[in-house]
């Protein structure tokens, strides 16, 4: 089956990548309708940022921002909502999302009760504090098993569509982050469908550097971008959630051919 692109629409003045860019209504809703016109199978929409070191933001502010946009694209395109908040998964659900990108772990409730799909995702931490010092004695097996733990219960609640999503960036390294990206194919074994979100992401700033010099800023870092978003379709990943749509649509197509030759099967040992 050909995985999914989300594409990333930030609400948001402080989002690391487009913050501010999409923050006023009619912007956000402009550029759902491109990413949907480039190839969208998703649109991510998300009113309070995550990114590390990011404030909370008031439950009133998070639906402003948001449900005008979720509104008026539900009909053009599928439409996620990226909350830590039940009160805006459900208003937003009202206006036409079928599916809770849960990055903060409480709404699987809301997903089995609205019959709506649900993404588990591992976190290591709040964004205030989660890239301080992460430490894991194990990264994969303690995600790995975060994840199957997520997923279990989510499935005895009697959510019907689920994915797991191995947080990349949220409270991991840049080493943990490698780590979990060469055993996706084990993940992807374990059964439940995959999401992967490494899009324009620190680590990828930090591998683009020549050794001693800074990381690349978050508009140098497309072609880790892409070369991530390959790598996670070819491990067998349902879903690639990334800002970059038409040039992700692009590198799907192009991957088809081995996507339907050789699948997850053919690089299962990666992670080993």
């Amino acid at each position: 089956m050909k995985p999914l692109v989300m594409g990333v629409l930030n609400v948001t003045p402080d989002s690391f990548f487009d913050g501010g860019r999409y923050l006023q209504t009619g912007a956000a809703i402009e550029r759902g309708r491109a990413m949907a016109a480039e190839g969208a199978d998703i649109i991510d929409i998300g009113g309070e940022s995550t990114r590390p070191g990011a404030k909370p933001v008031p439950e009133d502010e998070e639906l402003r921002r948001v449900l005008p946009v979720v509104a008026s694209l539900a009909g053009t395109v599928r439409i996620s909502i990226d909350t830590m908040k039940p009160a805006v998964a459900m208003a937003a659900i009202a206006e036409g999302a079928s599916l809770l990108n849960d990055v903060g772990g409480a709404l699987g409730p809301i997903a089995a009760e609205q019959s709506v799909g649900l993404v588990v995702m591992h976190r290591q931490g709040m964004p205030q504090d989660m890239q301080r010092a992460p430490h894991y004695d194990d990264v994969v097996g303690e995600v790995h098993a975060a994840l199957a733990e997520g997923a279990t219960a989510a499935r005895s609640l009697g959510v019907g569509e689920l994915y797991v999503d191995p947080g990349i960036g949220f409270g991991k390294t840049a080493a943990h982050n490698l780590a979990l990206l060469a055993a996706l194919s084990r993940l992807v074994a374990a059964g439940e469908p995959v999401l992967v979100g490494a899009s324009r992401k620190s680590f990828l700033g930090v591998l683009a550097a020549p050794a001693g010099a800074a990381p690349r800023p978050p508009q140098d870092r497309l072609p880790g971008s892409l070369a991530v978003a390959s790598w996670a379709m070819l491990a067998g990943a349902a879903i690639v959630r990334v800002h970059d749509v038409r040039a992700t649509v692009q590198a799907r197509e192009l991957a088809g051919p081995r996507l339907c030759t050789l699948g997850p099967v053919a690089i299962s040992g990666a992670g080993r």
